[in-house]
């Protein structure tokens, strides 16, 4: 007995250092992260324009002097300042203009996304989808900045940047543990939190960590660092966290296979109280805005074919719902899913994503609250 009570007290203590060492292990790689470790470079530029940007005594003047040192950076920037992303009606015909429209915290986030996009390549790499995952973020990114200009209780911009950078530690996290490990993923982390169990599990540290580190260095502002994590703390996170989550659960529902599209209703009105046209606002509005984004962030997308993708998918849930709906969808003509020829061409495709949107958005889902 006394011996088995000696080898218990040993395994404890076995078992705290290792707890003990693997915490240790991890915090070290977490500070040494936010040091840069094995963190691209951005821009040189992006970097001085976050200095400047926080200066009170900066001009625009001197902003637009030092973004005019990097021109395929300056094109871009005037680019967005013109584009849907920013609604406006007269056109920033120089960089001032351009700084103004955008305004100097956000200049710097924006500039920093853009340095950050052009870090990493494109195409597929060693097994990973770089096109895919930037097609997903932008996707994530508009719906984070659309849903804060209906909820408006954060700034619509920064939450574009806090959407489009929350899947950035995973870049990091494959460039470091994967890449060239021949280690694969596997197809069944088909969940956030599944896969950051496998990530602490198998590695001592999960990408979301990682990316808070890592966006913390690039001195990104901290309500957006704070969005890696964010999701932990639902649904006492900060508003900006929240709304993240609630664009990922919707860029999941829309272009995944993993949520039910009924979901994305769901959500929104459990969350934040938004009717089912508020969210069809959204979901429109993403698609009005993304290729000027795209095309500025180098982002390869096919519009026509997401689109079709969101029209089965509305489609299909239509089908199941009840026969009193679907009445209403015949009575108003029967609409079907638009061809790719009827949006490239404008013949009132458009018109028909935002019908069948609102058929959905008519549908009363009893279910109770889930949990977060």
């Amino acid at each position: 007995m006394v011996v088995c009570q000696y080898f218990l007290i040993v395994f404890q203590n076995f078992s705290c250092y290792i707890h003990e060492t693997v915490m240790d292990v991890q915090a070290d790689l977490i500070r040494r992260l936010e040091s840069g470790f094995s963190l691209p470079t951005l821009s040189m530029v992006a970097i001085r324009l976050v200095e400047l940007a926080s200066d009170e005594e900066c001009s625009v003047n001197d902003l637009a002097s030092l973004i005019e040192k990097d021109p395929s950076l300056a094109v871009r920037l005037l680019r967005i300042a013109n584009s849907a992303f920013f609604k406006s009606v007269e056109p920033a015909k120089t960089l001032k203009q351009a700084v103004i429209r955008i305004g100097f915290q956000q200049l710097r986030i924006m500039a920093l996304s853009i340095s950050l996009r052009d870090t990493f390549p494109m195409g597929i790499v060693k097994g990973f989808d770089y096109e895919r995952f930037w097609r997903a973020s932008l996707y994530r990114g508009l719906m984070t900045k659309s849903l804060a200009e209906q909820i408006k209780n954060c700034n619509p911009e920064e939450a574009f940047v806090a959407g489009l950078t929350l899947g950035v530690g995973f870049l990091i996290f494959f460039n470091m543990f994967i890449k060239d490990s021949g280690e694969e993923i596997d197809h069944r982390l088909d969940s956030l939190q599944k896969l950051l169990v496998w990530e602490q599990e198998k590695f001592g540290v999960n990408h979301r960590q990682i990316g808070a580190a890592a966006l913390h260095y690039w001195k990104f502002p901290d309500s957006i660092v704070e969005c890696q994590e964010g999701f932990l703390r639902l649904p006492d996170s900060s508003p900006l966290s929240s709304i993240c989550e609630l664009a990922r659960n919707m860029s999941m529902s829309l272009l995944g296979k993993s949520k039910d599209f009924h979901d994305l209703y769901r959500d929104a009105k459990d969350w934040f109280g938004l009717g089912g046209s508020a969210i069809n606002v959204v979901i429109l509005s993403v698609f009005q805005e993304v290729d000027a984004i795209a095309e500025n962030l180098k982002i390869e997308m096919d519009k026509e074919k997401d689109l079709l993708g969101l029209m089965e998918k509305a489609n299909r849930a239509l089908s199941s719902i009840s026969e009193k709906i679907s009445m209403m969808q015949l009575q108003r003509g029967g609409i079907e899913p638009p061809s790719f020829e009827t949006i490239k061409e404008g013949k009132g495709g458009q018109d028909v994503v935002s019908h069948t949107l609102q058929a959905l958005s008519l549908i009363h889902i009893s279910e109770p609250t889930r949990p977060y």
